[in-house]
């Protein structure tokens, strides 16, 4: 008899089920799916706040550009959650085969996932700015909020790549990883700031 293989669609569970999943050591969710959720979250609220300021400016075609596109953030960002876990499975593959070509190029595919939601919420955080001097004051905390959940996806998925890129074999590939988180850092930070201070002003 064929073993029957039990498939976890880890974005359809709720919060309770997808936490729990999440702690247990034996999860194929990890990292990568929690920081997904996380920056789901903050692009949820990011497209709640630019909902709030269309409803006061419905003539602007930019505010409008930024709730299609919150949304589409925030659905990308769900279907990250289990993209995460689908890639780590050539890379289990290739360490059972012990293959050091095969492993270096599946573990590059598991690091992507982090690196695009990274590159997602800096997307959003842009988004952010702009509503921080458009979005009503009593809705705006929403805006800082996104920041702040934003923020946290980025580092917890930068922290993820650099752990990741030291499995390299290669001496080169681990520096650039970690110089190019860096040096993105470095950009990100005062951007969020910026969020921030337009909100608190």
């Amino acid at each position: 008899m064929a073993e029957s293989i039990k498939i976890q669609i880890f974005r359809k569970m709720d919060a309770e089920d997808f936490t729990k999943a999440l702690a247990d050591p034996e999860s194929r969710a990890q990292t990568g799916s929690g920081t997904a959720m996380t920056a789901a979250v903050a692009s949820a609220l990011l497209q709640r706040a630019a909902r709030a300021t269309q409803a006061e400016r419905p003539e602007s075609e930019r505010v409008a550009y930024i709730v299609r596109n919150s949304e589409i953030l925030r659905s990308y960002m769900v279907n990250l959650i289990d993209e995460d876990v689908k890639a780590r499975g050539p890379y289990r593959k290739a360490l059972k085969d012990g293959d050091p070509r095969g492993i270096e190029a599946a573990g590059q595919s598991v690091g992507a996932v982090c690196a695009e939601i990274v590159n997602m919420m800096t997307t959003a955080l842009s988004f952010l700015e702009e509503l921080a001097e458009l979005c009503p004051a009593e809705e705006k905390h929403f805006v800082a909020e996104s920041a702040d959940l934003a923020l946290a996806a980025i580092r917890a998925s930068m922290r993820f790549c650099v752990h990741w890129g030291n499995k390299s074999s290669e001496d080169t590939r681990r520096y650039v990883i970690r110089r190019e988180n860096e040096l993105q850092w470095e950009q990100i930070l005062p951007s969020y700031q910026r969020v921030i201070e337009k909100v608190e002003k």
